[in-house]
């Protein structure tokens, strides 16, 4: 689908908490309160703060997969605040992968979850994140509001 506006914005980490779903083989790294299998699922509770035209909060919930290579990453976003000054709340749908690198996803609008100014909201982004950076990672919501 084509969209003909776009909204910039940061997002930085403001709360990360991942526990294990499924250890497939019994092997894995810990990593300070965090068990990451080899091979394996885990559940992420996450939150997000966004600056710039896209401006306020989220919560999210990852389902992450580990393995070997290209695993597959899916997550349901919460977002309370506003996007090019409409208020309101939205819900977003990850779908990506991740490896022991970086993670990327396509970001979609679910619609009919919006609320206030963001109610009719479409739209669509796609999302890399590689490292940790203090300062955030960019986000571009190409979207429309009907």
């Amino acid at each position: 689908m084509s969209y003909q506006q776009k909204a910039a914005a940061r997002f930085t980490v403001a709360a990360w908490s991942e526990h294990l779903v499924v250890d497939i083989d019994g092997e894995g790294t810990t990593a300070g309160d965090a068990y990451y299998p080899n091979r394996g699922i885990t559940r992420a509770e996450v939150r997000y703060a966004y600056t710039g035209e896209i401006e306020g909060t989220s919560t999210l919930t990852y389902l992450i997969s580990y393995k070997a290579d290209a695993a597959p990453v899916l997550a349901f976003e919460h977002f309370e605040g506003s996007i090019a000054g409409h208020e309101g709340s939205c819900v977003f749908q990850h779908l990506g992968h991740q490896d022991k690198a970086s993670v990327s996803a396509h970001v979609q609008v679910v619609p009919g979850m919006g609320t206030g100014g963001l109610e009719n909201l479409r739209g669509e982004a796609d999302l890399t994140i590689a490292g940790h950076h203090e300062e955030g990672y960019e986000l571009v919501l190409t979207y429309s509001l009907t």
